[in-house]
């Protein structure tokens, strides 16, 4: 019987990664291709949404040649699914010409806009609808302050031909050549305008916005059937699009979130970790994100949508890195581990790493990074292990938070990103939390995610249990001997936050 095989293209901030996977969910061929952000004053962000496109052409082309190059044969690559960087997005005229550059999910420019939302009192309606709070790092706001401050922006929308997408609809209209127009709803939940109870985008608050003369996509369901494209080129016969999933969503299912009370936390420069909480939408009181969690096709006769709360994180690898380059306290990153284990606790030392503010819970972003607890007897491990520390007590932090919210116990927490190669930050995390730390080690969990989507919805696999039975290579870090001091550090850690908010 002939293999199937699956592209599966994820699209992030810096690079776009594109691998093909077997059916037996086993990469065969991978590459990547560096994009470029440009940055200026007062916080912007931007990205050529050309350059974007030509950016996954160039990915897709380089792992076909990767393909080609082991035997593979292109005619076999059935369906194709793309992640994506989730608040970035492009404004298009009906030509497909960009009114504007990318505005990117890390940009600053809407902060005056946010507070004036705030001022006029909507953000409790925009939570009630939205699960998101007022805050620049989500795409509305960005919009708002284009049309506000962009002539070509706002005459567009005036006269209903300014066309809005996430990057994941981008680059659909880009491979159809302007003749597909659709978001998913994972996507289409961070922008500030869909309805996460109705599942459709929310025509008060788009009018509250000042946008009614604005083209939004439709909406569809993460695994989907979207259109064919041959990528320009690149393949010599069209293929099947069946999943197109925010990155963040597509790491969650690529991990096996399949069921209430499963969690991923993707461990990088921040961390955004979120948990299934299964087909009923809850609302959070403790600094939580309300967000899709994925979603199946109802012509597949299997629709589902599971709901998921968000917590971000917002410096992770980040206070590591800092360590290393702004202190000099170690050489390389992989020596912290050792480093911390070469002292038997952290001597009283607290970081809260708040560079760049504190996000969830407690959402104090004007907050500063402190140190607390030196002593003359504090050495740069205490530093080093209280570091590493504080990321598993942030992300124990969002755990309590979510059962707060949900009455649902987190079962095992799924980690991927590059601080999972630290097993002292593992084992730590496992002790604190108490549950299981499964680690796959797959440091390309988002394009899994949406390969195993696209195969899903394509009849490639046939259940969840199917995919579920594809994982191999799992790390299992159970709880230790060290759960008794990681909770008295815990105790330790709230003093600290609340020591200086």
């Amino acid at each position: 019987m002939e293999q199937n095989y699956i592209l599966a293209i994820d699209q992030g901030t810096s690079s776009t990664k594109t691998l093909i996977f077997d059916e037996a969910g086993q990469v065969v061929a991978r590459a990547s291709e560096p994009l470029k952000t440009h940055y200026s004053g007062d916080g912007y962000v931007e990205q050529q949404p050309e350059e974007i496109y030509g950016n996954v052409l160039t990915s897709v082309g380089k792992c076909l040649g990767d393909f080609a190059a082991v035997g593979g044969d292109r005619h076999q690559i059935a369906v194709a699914g793309i992640s994506n960087q989730r608040e970035t997005f492009v404004v298009w005229n009906e030509v497909g010409e960009p009114l504007y550059n990318a505005i990117v999910w890390q940009c600053k420019r809407s902060i005056a806009i946010c507070e004036r939302l705030k001022a006029e009192g909507l953000e409790p309606l925009i939570r009630q609808k939205t699960g998101l709070f007022v805050d620049p790092y989500f795409s509305g706001t960005k919009l708002i302050w284009l049309a506000e401050n962009v002539p070509k922006v706002q005459q567009a929308i005036q006269v209903g031909n300014a066309f809005f997408g996430t990057i994941d609809t981008w680059l659909l209209f880009k491979l159809t050549h302007g003749a597909c127009y659709f978001t998913d709803y994972t996507n289409a939940s961070r922008t500030l305008f869909f309805n996460l109870e109705t599942l459709n985008w929310d025509s008060e608050l788009i009018n509250r916005f000042g946008l009614s003369g604005l083209n939004l996509p439709e909406l569809k369901p993460s695994a989907a059937y979207y259109s064919e494209s041959n990528f320009n080129g690149l393949l010599d016969h069209p293929i099947q699009l069946t999943a197109m999933i925010g990155d963040s969503h597509a790491a969650a299912f690529g991990e096996g979130c399949f069921s209430t009370g499963k969690a991923k936390a993707t461990l990088g420069t921040g961390c955004s970790m979120l948990m299934n909480i299964g087909p009923a939408l809850k609302e959070s009181s403790h600094g939580m994100v309300s967000t899709i969690c994925w979603s199946t096709d109802e012509g597949a006769g299997r629709n589902s949508v599971h709901y998921a709360l968000e917590g971000v994180i917002v410096t992770c690898g980040a206070t590591v890195e800092w360590l290393k380059n702004s202190l000099g306290l170690f050489a390389e990153s992989r020596d912290t581990e050792a480093m911390a284990l070469s002292v038997p606790d952290n001597g009283g030392v607290y970081l809260v790493p708040a560079f760049s503010g504190l996000g969830a819970p407690h959402w104090q972003m004007e907050r500063k990074a402190s140190i607390l607890g030196l002593t003359f007897s504090t050495k740069k491990e205490h530093i080093i292990r209280a570091a590493l520390e504080s990321i598993a007590y942030q992300i124990y932090e969002v755990v309590v938070a979510m059962e707060k919210d949900t009455g649902i116990l987190l079962t095992e927490l799924m980690v991927n990103g590059g601080l999972t190669s630290n097993g002292f930050v593992l084992q730590f995390l496992a002790d604190l939390l108490g549950k299981p730390i499964i680690n796959k080690a797959m440091p390309d969990v988002s394009a899994l995610g949406a390969a195993n989507l696209a195969g899903f919805q394509a009849g490639i696999y046939p259940d969840l249990a199917h995919l579920e039975q594809l994982v191999q290579n799992r790390q299992v870090i159970m709880p230790g001997e060290g759960t008794t001091q990681a909770i008295a550090g815990y105790k330790g850690w709230l003093n600290a936050i609340h020591c200086l908010s």
